[in-house]
This record gives structure tokens, C-alpha cells and sequence, in this order.
């Protein structure tokens, strides 16, 4: 840099060795110079205001000023005994400096002051005779053989007094020239010369003033570049002298202090003010003088930067000694050594690391990356400058830093060491100042000569520094920025140099150094980064595996945890490329022949067992997070990558069988193997029946697909065995062993489901995220459909006719038992341990029972699998088992005392218990997964009556009056209608149901039958069945004469009681002829009318004289249908009070089975549809958005979907859509549509649809395959228990949003509202929040009468678990806003970073948001960031709330996806999501319950009190 310009060094020591000569009284013997300067310094002392007040100098000429200075300067070169002397020749010296000042001290001479610069320039040279070593002294300054401590410290103190003199005239003179300025520096660097050149001693002078002097010589070096920018003769004079200060730490401590200090400068104005400011200390921040120009310090800051040469040389002791200084101590030691064994030179591998410790303090500043950064996930500025600008300025020294005692590094040191051994063997001592570079050949190199402590391996701190900068860099590049082919060259060869391990495999410094920079290395499309793929893989085997992981330290201290958790972001970024890649060549950089050639394919079976056996030792909750959900991750893309791109492959028949290892076919004859655990495929199966099934085995399978295959043998690396942990039994780890290879999806399913289950009963059932998160995967996996499963084998049950998947069943009904038992588990931890979190895993634990019990309805077949699920469901709900034992004796439900868990457990077991009782084996319904509700309401079904006419058929008021509504168990609404439906031709007593309960809206027809339909269906419809045949062959019947009485009557003795019964006689004589009269007539009257009856029945048409055949009566059309449905079902009958229980005897009396609901009132049928509008399901919204390059408004974003040919979308984003859920047109929708007001309602008819279709089209402008913004068409998905929305916003959600905000009222707040998963508490009413209040103080075992909350309570109950008052006070209003959730696609990764989401929250309403207590916040919502990389990838980005339950799995921050597993694991995520909200919403109430509460209101408002007469008359009213 400075060739050509002549140094100033030998100026220096040509002012250090002179400085003596100034002075005259040189001339003279030393007693006489001493007592000259005695009495002269002594009297100028007295007039300096030290110890008297200051008085004007006397001298007032030139000659007389120049004479004392003579002496002064004598005086500064005596002994150091002569303290008193010395102190004050410094004294006058600092005092007359102040001519350079503005306002000069009173004591300086007249003729200083009127020449400042040139006394000045006088005073700093004679000022080096307070610094050199005197004469006839061996540097006394910095040996203490002659000297004591005590001297050494006073004339420390008087150095410490001129340095900061001088820097104080530097920064407050105004007039200080540019020669002055030059003598100045040049003194400042003939002082350091003589104090740090010389090799370090402990505690001597230069030891205890090298930070002050170097502070000083930086410090008004600085101010020289504003006031006197030095020449470059100047600069390169500073960097000679740095070179020889190298041996010295403080020097590479003030070097990073300045650089630092200068970078934060360069930092303001190249980057402006939004740039992240880099943070200094404070005092450092005003290293930096107020005037400095920009250019000024871009000048400056290069400079400094390249001040003490290529940093990389303090690796070489041989250069660092080779000085006269150090030859000077070599040739006066005791036995004789060498310059580089002195032990000063120790410190070199901490100076090294300090040195890359700045110069990645520099690196991180342009990245913006905070000081204190480790690891991954650190924010990086997005107007950071692009890697190749930084990697201009510090390759050179990063890249021959990373190489240092790598193995290129040492073919380099033996090469100079051969080239040196050609030259004479003669040895030349080069000028002091020469050159530095690492690369010079050097005769004295000789490793062998070096003591332990320099070592080449002592400097591993230094280069774990320089590589983990460089991972730091090339993981800061941009998308789409170009990174030049030779840097990325370099970068590649120097990664693979420092992850070769070693033989004890350590995790050393550089191994920890590149795991811990190197998150995002593999997700960011760097041209030919999978070369390092086998070497990052080696390097995770030996941190991720290991329990105990022992670091290889020196200087550097690593987090473990930390450590661990960016080996695992690397991980997860890798994970995806076997099966992407597949049988794709990897090429080794250091081996010119594809020997070590690997294919992707073959790493796969490796990069499992990272993930398992990680997964098995990890401790830290967020680490086995990431790793949960990388586990799924794995098993999906496997499970997808079957179904896809090997669907089809195989021939169908039990012989053939299609692994996804390479594609390849199988051909395997039917044996034992077959009967092997499902956790190993035939492959690995085959190796255990032979008994060589180890990891280690070396093992062959066909690699490629179609044409042509790759033979693939095990490398030489060893692979890690399975690792059983210590908390693991040992049967578990016995079932492991055939375990040994994942070539196939059913393995991997097999064995995340062993492990994940066992590990969340035995080490995080107490980690509430971890615990969820466990949960979570095993979800997934209950989802997942094994293609290996339909070839393994099956066994009959002949007897019961039953067919039973062995090997999938088996390991379903485990993990379902491992499940309940984890429930089991937790409800029975002490009282103490019960929390909110507790309860929180046992609802996530029901809900992952519910979604194994779906997808495996055959579990419910096998009998212990059924009985351990209800005994669980038991305990949810009642909160023990009926049975601790299997031996003892049930214990009957009404014999239980009811104390669950919690409520919200009692919740999650009944809505479990209604899964498998209605939904198991039979979702989706014929209404589709859509709903799980009927879509029949009483309008519908009366346009089916026959009595209904048509066109009165369009008010829901008319149809809600032909039903009779009830309410049984205060929860379920039954409306009855008598009539048959129009398709009924069979005249039986009917009635048609539509039942309204918790789980939603059901439709039932019912038909009392005598016979089965079976036996009933010939019948015999004649008109006239025709008259019998009369029978001729009548037979005789003797005559007898009847007998009233027994033959013996007359023979039994009458008694007083035959005489009870009054004769006629008797009562004639009693109550007197006229009564007996009377009677007499009565019956004559009536003998009278009876025979003009007969004779008119004679007479008639009808009679049967006139011979009338005989017909059969009408069929009865009219039943009281609903009198006999209530009364067969047990509803009408009424429990009796009991006078001896006293519970019963007084207050009201017993719960009704039935209660009567008036129909009559207008806003009866308004509340019935508020009740069909709460969903029986939650329900959630997934804003979909595409962001092009450099898009930050949320106009630009929104406008991405309008229909321009200019505009170009990525064609992943389309496809993402379509496997996000299925196309459904709103107008035809039953389910959730992203909006409140038109969910869940049952839609017109197909011509009113389709007219608006029509006009939604005309007014659409949206490309059809993106248009799914709810006007017409969204994105659905549902299953059991929750749908799902994906909208795409477009300007229409603007203008449609604005219409519902100014349209919304209080008659549609209830509708609103009561469809919002988030409402606690369900009541428009007065009489609503008292029935709900109770349900937020305590658990409501619902055996009111319906008059008051609690009122029915009887002695039997116990008391319940309370909780804390939810939102009493405001029951229209929801406790917490809904979660939104966004989903991102974005061109440029870096446009996350300024994603306007406060703005787009005006886009995404459903609705909801008009009620509630709190405006969804943009701190609030769950971002999902996607990014397509140029391999086909995607990268996923996290952006959500802080917290504990934040984040869910399956996808974590930075994962890498394959597209064919996105739109499954987003929707899984985004699930996730939401359910953690729900469960960590003190205030949540579960669908099913809002359900209850909503009819509990109802009942409030239209129970009519009827008694029990009053209802059975009630029941005989036919309905309008």
C-alpha cells in the first residue's frame, strides 16, 4: 500500500539516540550539569503556580528562553534517582505547552508564546529523554535489576503527566502546524518504540504504561487526520512500527477498539440513518473526532484496518521475533536460546484470537448483527452490503486464518521449508522493518523448535474465529445476490479442511465455531453447498448424539444448549434433500476420483438416526421442539414421496414390493419375514432373520430409477448405533433393535411413534410445550396412511368374522394406550401439580385420541383397545374409573361422586365419548366433511310435507309452527313434527326429529312398526274381501236348563249377611211406594226405546236383514305420532317425590325429563337459527398473501391478484393453494367461510345460486385459479372437530369489510358473536349470564330445574373444582380477539422484514372482530412465511406473538420443505396454532358448550311451566 513512499524510521532513532546531544551541558562533567539544572529548574518551578501563585516569566528574549531550555533538557536526561529534578524539568516543559493553547498560562515566556510551534516542536524532542535509557543504564525503564518498584512507578507517573499533556494541547490547539503535528506523531511513535519493541516483561515500565501510550499515539493519530492528515511516508512508518509491536496484546486491543470505533462511523453515512447502529462503549464512541469528514474516515478506517499487516502472522512466532530487540535478548541469555522461545511469545495464540475477535466484531457490525449474536436466528439488516463487498475487504486474512493447521496449510509450510533448505545456509538478518507476510519462506520455521504452548493447535481459537466469521458471511447473502465463484471456492475447500474429524471424535473449537454460525448455510440456494453435505452430516453425528457432549476448549467458551439448537437448525435445513435429490451424485472436493462419491439417497438412513437419536437425549424444551417437528417432517415427505412418485410402481400382488430407496423394485418370496415387526421394511427385516442387521453391516440395496443402477455400499464411515437412553426400559429398547434402518415410510412411522410415545410418559409430561408438541406429531401421524400397510399380513377370525390388521393395528392400539395411559398419568398427580398447563396437555391428550380413534375406526373393534379408551373417557368426565383394578368390582355411575380434573378435562372427555358414539367409522357424512350437522331445518322438511302447501312454505315462523319443541336434559332441543313426508307411502304412525344438542342439528324419521320392514311389507289390498262359504254340518246342541246357583244353594243355612241386601218388599216398606213407582218407569221408558231402536236398525240399508257385505275399515292416516314417541323413549315419565329424603320434600321439585317450549313468540325462530349458527366444530381462518420483490405496502400486495398479463406469479404459489384444502363455491357452502354472517346456513336454491354466481363473476377481476377470496369461491378443510378457511384478500375484502362495519346493529350482534370460538360467556339476556356465571365459578353437573342456575342441587353432588371468574361483566363481548393467521409467499426471503402486517389486518375481517373486547393487534398474529428456493424447496419463516405456547408444530423457524408436503403441514401448523391459543384462553369455551349455554338461554326464555296434567293435555293439541 505504501511501496513507494520512503519510511520515517530511522528519523525515529535518529531522534530517540539523540536526544541526549541537545543540550550543552553535555559538554561539561555530570556533578556540574546537575547542579546548573538544580538551581535553574528550581527557580523557573517557583513561578509556575504549583506551590505559590503564578507570576510572569522573566525571560523574555529568544537567547534567554533557549538557554533554560538547554538545561531542561540536561535535566530530563538525569538519573532517575533525581526524581524531585526530573518532575520538575516536566513540570515548566507542560507549562510552557500552554502557549500552544487559546488562553497560555501566565508563566510562559514572551517568546514562546509568540512562536509556539517552534518551541513546541523543541520541547516534544527534548521530552524523549524522559523515555530512552540513560547511559551506563541497561533499559532501566524496562528491567527492574537496578531499580526498585518504587522508582519505576514515579517515573511512570511522570510519563503518564507529558502523554497527557500532549494529548490535551492536541485536541484544544488551534494552531498547531503541520510540522508540528509530524514531530508530534513521530515522538508518540519513538516512545512506543522504545516501550513495546523490546520483548514484554511482567511489571516493568512498558508493561504498565503500554495501553497509555497506545491509547494516546491512536487517539492523536485520529485528531491528526482532521487537523493534518498524515502523509503516507507517515502512515507507513505507523504500520512498520505496529509490526514490531505484534507481540504485545494491548496493541491488538487499541487496533479493535479504533476499527470499531471507525466502523460505526463509516457504518452512519454509507449506509444512512436506518442502518442498526453499532453499539461501542461510551468512552469509545469518542475516539472519533466531531469533524471528521466521511471521506475522512473511510480514509482513516482503511488505514487502520491494514495498520498492523495480515493478522494471520501471529501465528508464526519466527516472524513476530524477528527483531534486534529479541536477537538482543537471544544472544545475552544464560544457556543460550532462540528469538521465538522467549516467553513473551506465549500470548500469540491469545493475541491471534483477539485479533479475528475484531475483525468478526467488524463483520458483524455490516451485517448488523448485535455483538453478543450466537447461533442462528439473529435479524440481519436488509440493506446489510452484499457478500462479496465485505469478503473484498477481509478474505484474505479470514481464508489463510481458517487454513491454519489444517492439512493444506501444512503441505504449504512444508513447501516453503524445501524452498528455504535450497538457499545458502548462511544467516541474514533483515532490516528491522521488513516485510511481514505469512507466505515469506523463513530458514528458522522448524516446528520441532517451537516450546508446547505455540504449538499450531493453540492457535484453534483463533481459527474457530476466522471460520465462524466466514459462515457468518456467506449466511448473510440476500436473495438472487451473486457470491463470486472464487470466494465460494475457498469458503467450500476451508469448510471441509476444518469438519474433518479427528480420530477421538471431539467436538473441537472449529467444529463448534461452524455448527453455531452455519444455521441458515444449506437455505440459501449457495451454488454447490451440498458438496459439504456428507462433512456437515459427520460433524452432527458427533454433537447431536451425544448426551454428554464433551467440547475440545481452549479459549472459546460454547453454550451447549445454543450449540445444540443450531446443529439442529442445520438439521432440519437438510433434511428434505435425500428424497428430493434421490440417487444425485455428491462429489468430494479433496479426492479427484469419485471413490468417496456419495448419491443423496444413501444419506438418508444416516440423517435419521441424527434425528432419532437426537431426539432420544435431548433436554432442552425449544431444541425438542425443532426436533418434533422435524420427526414429522421426515415421516410426511416419506409418506408423500410414496403415495406420489413411487404410486402405482408395484404390480399389486403379495410377492412385489416397491421401496422408495431409489425407486428400485424388490422381489421377495413369501416367508417368515413377513412376520418380523412392522417397525423394520423386508429389507431390514431380512437382516435380522440372518442375524446381520447392524448399523455398522455393510449392506447393499439398488439404487436409481428405471434405467440404469448405482451399485451402493455402506462407506467407511461409522455410523452411530441407536443409543438407548437411561430412562428407557429395557423390553423398549429390546423392540428397537430391528429397528435399524429407515429405507421405507412405514419404518420411520413405526418407530417416531415407539419413541415420541415412550419419551412423553417418561421425560415431558411435565414440559407443558414439549408435551403439546408431542402431541402434535402424534396427530400427524394418525393422519398419515402407510402405502406399506396394505402388503403385510392379515389374520382372519373366523369364529367372530373379523379381520385384523396385525402389524398396523397393533402399533395404532399402542400408541393409543400409551395415550390414555399419559392421560391417566397426569389426572393422577397430586393436587398441588395440577394447573393450568396440566390441564391444558390432558385436552390436547384427549383431542390426539380422537384424531387416532378417525383414522383407525377398526381400534374401536379390538375390545381392550375399546374399554381402555371409555375407562379413560370415564375418567375425564367423572374423574376416576369404575375400576381402579381388573380385578375389582365395577362401580356404578350414580354410586360415583363426580369430581373431574377440571372443566375443561370434563369438556374434552365428552366431546371424545360423542366422537366415538357418532362420528368413529362414519365421518365424512353424506352432507360431506363440511358438516357433521344435518342440513334439513323445519323449512326444509315442511317444503317435503304434504300438507304444506308451497307457497306457504317460504316463512320459517309458518314451518316452526307445525312442530312441537321440547327441551330433555336442559342441553337437547327435540322438535317433533306428526305429519309423514311426502315420499311416504306406508301409513304407520310417524314422526320426524330434528334434534338440536351440543354436537349440532340431527334429523331422524321414526315409524312405529309392529313387524319389522322385512315381514310387513306383502299386504292385502282387496276392496271386498267376499262373503265366507256358510258351513251346512251345524251340529246339534242338547237342551239343559241353566243353572243360576249350585244344586246344594238351597241347603246352606242362611246368615246375617244374606239379609244385608234389602229385598224389594223391604225397600217399598222404607222409602215408600212412589220411589219404587218411579224406577218401574224408568225401565219401562227405556225397554221402550231399546225396541223402536231395533226395529229402525230393521228397517235400515245398513241392517243386517238386507244382507250388507262386509268391508274392512279405513286405514287410520292421523296419529298423536309424538305422544307415542315421548312416552316409548321414557320422557313422560315423572319422577315422584320422596317425603323421607328432605332434599326432595321441600324446595322445587325434581329435574323434569321434559320441558315445553312456546313457540308463539316472534323471536323464537331468530333464536333458533343463533343456535344453528354456532358451529359444533371451531373454526379458523388462514389469510393467504403473495409478496413480490421489494413489495412493502399492502396496496402493491393486494394487487398481486388482480388479473393483468403483465403480471407473473411464481407457479408453486398456485399449486401450494390447491393441496392447501378443497375449491368450494360459497353460495352452495354449508361449513365456515372465512365469514361470519354467511356460515353455516343452509343455502337457496340451485337457480338462486347460479344467478349469484353470475354476478359475482361479472364483478370479479381476480384470475381463477388464485380467486378465492370468499366472495365466491375459498379454500376449505375440515375434519371431526374444526374447519378451516383459506382466503386470498383482494380489494373486494376491503370494500366488503367496510359494508359489514357500517352495516353491523345490535339485532345481529348475538349471531356475530355466539359464532366466535373465543366466547366465554352466551346470553343476549338478563337471565343468560346468571345461567352461564356458574359455568365460569365452577364445574355445572347440570341438574337444575331450569328456574335458576344451581338451584336443583341435591345433598348427593360434591363439591366441584372451581376456576377463575372468566368475563362475567360483559357477556356480549368476547374476552380475547380471534387469532389471525397469515400465510406469506415471498419472492425475496428478505421482504419479511418489512411486511406491512398492521396495514393488510383491514383485509382480513371475518366478522367477529365488531364484538369483542380487544381489536386483533398486529403484535397478535401468526405469520408463516414461504419462500421458494431455486432447488425447488421451500423455506419457512416464523413470525408470531412472544410466549410460552407461541409457536406450533409441525413446521419451525427456518425449516426447509419439499413442495409436495407444504399444504399438509401448513394446514397442520396453522391448526396447531389455534388450538394452542384456545388452550391458553382462560376465558375459551369449547363449541360443544356454547352450544348448551345457547339452549340453556333459550330454555330461560321459552319454557312454559306446565304441570304434569298440563303437559299431557299439551300432548294431545295437535300442532297448526
Amino acid at each position: 500500500m505504501y511501496s513507494e513512499w520512503a519510511s520515517l524510521s530511522a528519523q525515529i532513532t535518529a531522534n530517540s539516540c539523540g536526544a541526549q546531544c541537545f543540550s550543552v551541558l553535555n559538554k561539561f562533567p555530570a556533578s556540574a550539569g546537575r547542579e546548573v539544572v538544580v538551581s535553574v529548574v528550581k527557580q523557573l518551578g517557583t513561578n509556575l503556580g504549583i506551590t505559590q501563585n503564578a507570576e510572569p516569566s522573566h525571560l523574555v528574549k529568544d537567547e534567554e528562553v533557549k538557554w533554560c531550555m538547554d538545561v531542561i533538557c540536561f535535566g530530563l536526561s538525569l538519573p532517575l534517582q533525581e526524581h524531585e529534578t526530573i518532575k520538575d524539568c516536566v513540570n515548566v516543559y507542560c507549562e510552557w505547552l500552554t502557549a500552544l493553547h487559546p488562553q497560555p498560562r501566565i508563566s510562559v515566556p514572551k517568546p514562546i508564546c509568540e512562536d509556539a510551534n517552534l518551541y513546541a516542536r523543541q520541547i516534544i524532542n527534548h521530552f524523549h529523554n524522559l523515555f530512552v535509557p540513560r547511559q551506563g543504564e541497561i533499559l532501566p525503564f524496562l528491567y527492574q535489576t537496578t531499580l526498585g518498584a518504587d522508582t519505576i512507578k514515579r517515573q511512570a507517573v511522570l510519563c503518564h503527566r507529558v502523554l497527557r499533556t500532549l494529548q490535551q494541547t492536541a485536541q484544544i490547539s488551534q494552531q498547531m502546524d503541520r510540522q508540528t503535528w509530524d514531530t508530534l506523531l513521530l515522538f508518540l511513535l519513538a516512545i512506543n518504540e522504545i516501550l513495546l519493541a523490546p520483548p514484554t516483561v511482567k511489571d516493568d515500565v512498558g508493561d504498565q504504561l503500554c495501553e497509555r501510550v497506545l491509547s494516546v499515539l491512536f487517539e492523536v493519530w485520529l485528531l491528526a487526520c482532521v487537523r493534518s492528515f498524515p502523509s503516507p511516508s507517515m502512515w507507513k512508518t505507523l504500520q512498520e512500527s505496529c509490526s514490531m509491536w505484534r507481540h504485545r496484546v494491548a496493541l491488538v486491543d487499541q487496533w479493535n477498539r479504533v476499527n470499531l470505533a471507525l466502523t460505526s462511523r463509516l457504518l452512519e453515512f454509507s449506509y444512512g440513518p436506518a442502518f442498526p447502529q453499532l453499539k461501542n462503549a461510551d468512552e469509545d464512541g469518542q475516539l472519533i473526532p466531531l469533524g471528521m469528514s466521511n471521506d475522512c474516515v473511510a480514509q482513516t478506517w482503511y488505514r487502520f484496518l491494514r495498520m498492523i499487516g495480515n493478522p494471520t502472522a501471529l501465528c508464526s512466532p519466527h516472524i513476530i521475533s524477528k527483531s534486534s530487540h529479541f536477537v538482543q535478548w537471544a544472544l545475552t541469555h544464560e544457556k543460550g536460546a532462540e528469538t521465538h522461545q522467549h516467553p513473551c511469545l506465549q500470548m500469540l495464540p491469545q493475541i491471534f484470537l483477539n485479533a479475528m475477535k475484531g475483525i468478526s466484531s467488524q463483520v458483524d457490525a455490516f451485517l448488523a448483527l448485535p455483538l453478543t449474536s450466537m447461533g442462528a436466528g439473529v435479524e440481519l439488516a436488509v440493506a446489510r452490503p452484499k457478500c462479496n463487498s465485505i469478503l473484498h475487504v477481509f478474505h484474505e486474512w479470514l481464508f489463510e486464518a481458517a487454513h491454519i493447521g489444517g492439512d493444506t496449510w501444512r503441505q504449504n509450510r512444508k513447501k516453503q521449508a524445501c524452498e528455504a533448505s535450497k538457499r545458502p545456509s548462511s544467516m541474514i538478518m533483515e532490516h528491522r522493518k521488513g516485510s511481514i507476510s505469512l507466505s515469506q519462506p523463513n530458514s528458522l520455521n522448524d516446528p520441532a523448535s517451537l516450546p508446547p504452548t505455540l504449538t499450531i493447535d493453540k492457535y484453534e481459537s483463533g481459527r474457530a474465529e476466522a471460520i465462524g466469521t466466514l459462515c457468518k458471511i456467506f449466511c448473510a447473502k440476500k436473495t438472487g445476490e451473486e457470491i463470486l465463484p472464487v470466494y465460494l471456492a475457498r469458503f467450500y475447500m476451508a469448510l471441509q479442511q476444518c469438519l474433518k474429524i479427528t480420530e477421538s471424535k471431539e467436538c473441537d473449537e472449529t467444529l463448534a465455531s461452524i455448527l453455531l454460525h452455519s444455521g441458515d448455510l444449506f437455505r440459501l440456494d449457495l451454488d454447490g453447498i451440498n458438496v459439504l453435505l456428507p462433512g456437515f452430516i459427520a460433524a452432527l453425528e458427533i454433537v447431536l448424539p451425544d448426551k454428554d457432549l464433551k467440547l475440545k476448549t481452549q479459549s472459546m467458551a460454547f453454550n451447549r444448549t445454543e450449540l445444540r439448537r443450531s446443529a439442529i437448525n442445520i438439521l432440519l435445513s437438510i433434511m428434505v434433500l435425500p428424497l428430493h435429490y434421490q440417487s444425485l451424485p455428491i462429489r468430494d472436493l479433496s479426492s479427484e476420483t469419485n471413490e468417496k462419491m456419495f448419491t443423496f439417497i444413501q444419506l438418508k438412513s444416516r440423517l435419521m438416526n441424527i434425528l432419532m437419536n437426537a431426539l432420544q437425549v435431548e433436554t432442552d424444551a425449544q431444541n425438542t421442539h425443532m426436533l418434533l417437528g422435524g420427526l414429522l417432517l421426515c415421516v410426511q415427505d416419506a409418506v408423500t414421496f410414496e403415495e406420489t412418485d413411487l404410486g402405482g410402481g408395484g404390480s399389486g400382488s403379495g410377492a412385489t414390493h416397491l421401496h422408495n430407496s431409489g425407486g428400485a423394485q424388490h422381489q421377495h418370496q413369501h416367508h417368515e419375514a413377513n412376520l418380523l415387526s412392522s417397525g423394520c421394511s423386508e429389507r431390514s427385516a431380512s437382516l435380522v432373520s440372518t442375524g446381520t442387521a447392524s448399523l455398522g453391516a455393510q449392506t447393499t440395496a439398488t439404487m436409481g430409477a428405471g434405467s440404469g443402477s448405482i451399485r451402493d455400499t455402506a462407506s467407511a464411515h461409522d455410523y452411530p448405533s441407536l443409543t438407548i437412553s437411561d430412562d428407557m426400559s429395557f423390553e423398549f429398547g429390546q423392540e428397537l433393535e430391528g429397528v435399524t434402518t429407515y429405507d421405507n415410510a412405514h419404518a420411520l412411522f413405526v418407530r417416531a411413534t415407539y419413541l415420541v410415545c415412550h419419551r412423553l410418559i417418561s421425560s415431558w409430561k411435565t414440559d407443558l410445550n414439549v408435551s403439546l408438541a408431542a402431541l402434535e406429531l402424534l396427530s400427524g401421524l394418525a393422519r398419515l396412511h402407510i402405502r406399506e400397510t396394505d402388503t403385510l399380513v392379515k389374520i382372519y377370525e373366523a369364529s367372530q368374522n373379523l379381520t385384523i390388521i396385525s402389524s398396523d393395528a397393533l402399533e395404532c392400539k399402542r400408541a393409543v394406550k400409551w395415550i390414555c395411559d399419559y392421560i391417566c398419568y397426569q389426572c393422577s398427580r397430586p393436587p398441588p401439580a395440577h394447573s393450568k398447563d396440566l390441564h391444558s396437555t390432558i385436552v390436547a391428550a384427549f383431542q390426539c385420541t380422537a384424531a387416532w380413534l378417525m383414522q383407525h375406526p377398526y381400534l374401536l373393534q379390538d375390545k381392550d383397545c375399546l374399554q381402555t379408551v371409555l375407562e379413560v373417557v370415564e375418567l375425564g368426565i367423572s374423574g376416576t374409573k369404575s375400576q381402579s383394578k381388573s380385578g375389582d368390582i365395577p362401580k356404578f355411575k350414580d354410586e360415583k361422586e363426580l369430581k373431574p380434573a377440571s372443566m375443561r378435562v370434563r369438556d374434552a372427555a365428552e366431546n371424545l365419548l360423542t366422537i366415538i358414539l357418532e362420528q368413529v367409522g362414519y365421518f365424512p357424512s353424506e352432507c360431506g366433511p363440511e358438516s357433521i350437522s344435518s342440513l334439513l331445518d323445519e323449512l326444509a322438511l315442511m317444503k317435503h310435507c304434504n300438507s304444506m302447501v308451497p307457497a306457504a312454505a317460504a316463512s320459517t315462523e309458518q314451518a316452526i309452527a307445525k312442530f312441537k319443541y321440547f327441551v330433555t336434559e336442559n342441553s337437547t332441543i327435540l322438535a317433533l313434527l306428526e305429519e309423514p313426508l311426502g315420499n311416504d307411502q306406508d301409513p304407520q304412525p310417524t314422526v320426524t326429529l330434528l334434534i338440536r344438542g351440543p354436537f349440532g342439528r340431527h334429523a331422524w324419521t321414526m315409524q312405529l312398526r309392529h313387524l319389522p320392514r322385512s315381514k310387513s311389507g306383502i299386504k292385502y289390498h282387496a276392496v271386498n274381501p267376499g262373503r265366507p262359504i256358510p258351513m251346512n254340518d251345524i251340529s246339534q246342541r242338547p237342551e239343559c236348563e241353566q243353572k243360576n246357583f249350585p244344586d246344594g244353594v238351597d241347603k246352606v243355612q242362611p246368615c246375617v249377611a244374606d239379609y244385608s241386601i234389602p229385598t224389594i218388599e223391604q225397600i217399598r216398606e222404607q222409602y215408600g211406594s212412589a220411589s219404587i213407582r218411579e224406577l218401574e218407569l224408568i225401565l219401562e221408558n227405556q225397554s221402550i226405546h231399546e225396541k223402536l231402536a231395533w226395529a229402525e236398525a230393521d228397517n235400515s240399508v245398513d241392517s243386517l236383514s238386507h244382507s250388507q257385505e262386509c268391508v274392512p275399515p279405513l286405514v287410520c292416516q292421523e296419529f298423536h305420532a309424538a305422544r307415542l314417541f315421548l312416552s316409548h323413549f321414557g320422557f313422560l315419565t315423572f319422577e315422584t317425590r320422596n317425603p323421607h329424603n328432605p332434599a326432595e320434600s321441600l324446595g322445587t321439585p325434581p329435574q323434569r325429563p321434559l320441558i315445553v317450549l312456546d313457540t308463539k313468540s316472534t323471536a323464537f325462530a331468530a333464536d333458533l337459527d343463533r343456535l344453528d349458527k354456532l358451529s359444533a366444530r371451531t373454526h379458523d381462518t388462514v389469510y393467504v398473501f403473495y409478496v413480490k420483490t421489494g413489495q412493502t405496502s399492502a396496496q402493491q400486495i393486494i394487487g398481486n391478484m388482480v388479473e393483468e398479463p403483465s403480471l407473473t406469479y411464481d407457479p408453486h404459489f398456485a399449486g401450494m393453494l390447491q393441496t392447501l384444502g378443497w375449491p368450494v363455491l360459497v353460495a352452495d357452502h354449508s361449513g365456515w367461510t372465512g365469514f361470519a354472517h354467511n356460515s353455516w346456513s343452509l343455502k337457496g336454491t340451485p337457480e338462486e345460486q347460479h344467478q349469484q354466481q353470475q354476478q359475482l363473476q361479472l364483478k370479479s377481476n381476480v384470475p381463477s385459479e388464485l380467486n378465492y377470496n370468499g366472495s365466491q369461491r375459498v379454500l376449505y378443510w375440515a375434519d371431526v372437530s374444526s374447519e378451516i378457511a383459506f382466503v386470498v384478500p383482494t380489494t373486494w375484502n376491503l370494500r366488503y369489510n367496510s359494508d359489514i362495519s357500517d352495516g353491523a346493529s345490535i339485532a345481529n350482534s348475538d349471531q356475530i358473536g355466539s359464532s366466535n370460538v373465543w366466547a366465554r360467556c352466551e346470553s343476549d339476556t338478563g337471565t343468560g349470564p346468571a345461567k352461564s356465571k356458574p359455568r365460569n365459578l365452577s364445574l355445572e353437573l347440570e341438574t337444575a330445574t331450569g328456574t335458576g342456575a344451581g338451584t336443583g342441587r341435591t345433598q348427593k353432588e360434591p363439591v366441584p373444582p372451581t376456576r377463575r371468574k372468566g368475563n362475567v361483566t360483559k357477556p356480549t363481548l368476547l374476552a380475547q380477539a380471534p387469532a389471525k393467521i397469515f400465510l406469506v409467499w415471498l419472492e425475496s426471503y428478505e421482504d419479511y422484514l418489512n411486511f406491512p402486517l398492521e396495514d393488510l389486518l383491514a383485509y382480513t375481517r371475518t366478522g367477529e372482530e365488531l364484538h369483542s373486547l380487544q381489536q386483533p393487534r398486529a403484535a397478535d398474529c401468526h405469520v408463516i412465511f414461504v419462500h421458494s428456493l431455486l432447488s425447488g424447496l421451500l423455506r419457512v419463516k416464523l413470525q408470531g406473538p412472544p410466549g410460552r405456547m407461541s409457536f406450533a408444530t409441525p413446521l419451525v423457524d427456518g425449516m426447509v420443505l419439499s413442495r409436495r408436503v407444504v399444504g399438509n403441514l401448513v394446514r397442520q401448523t396453522a391448526l396447531n396454532i389455534s388450538r394452542r391459543r384456545r388452550l391458553d384462553n382462560d376465558n375459551y369455551q369449547p363449541p360443544h358448550v356454547r352450544r348448551r349455554l345457547k339452549v340453556q338461554d333459550i330454555v330461560q326464555k321459552y319454557k312454559m311451566d306446565l304441570s304434569e296434567a298440563e303437559l299431557l293435555a299439551h300432548l294431545f293439541q295437535r300442532a297448526i
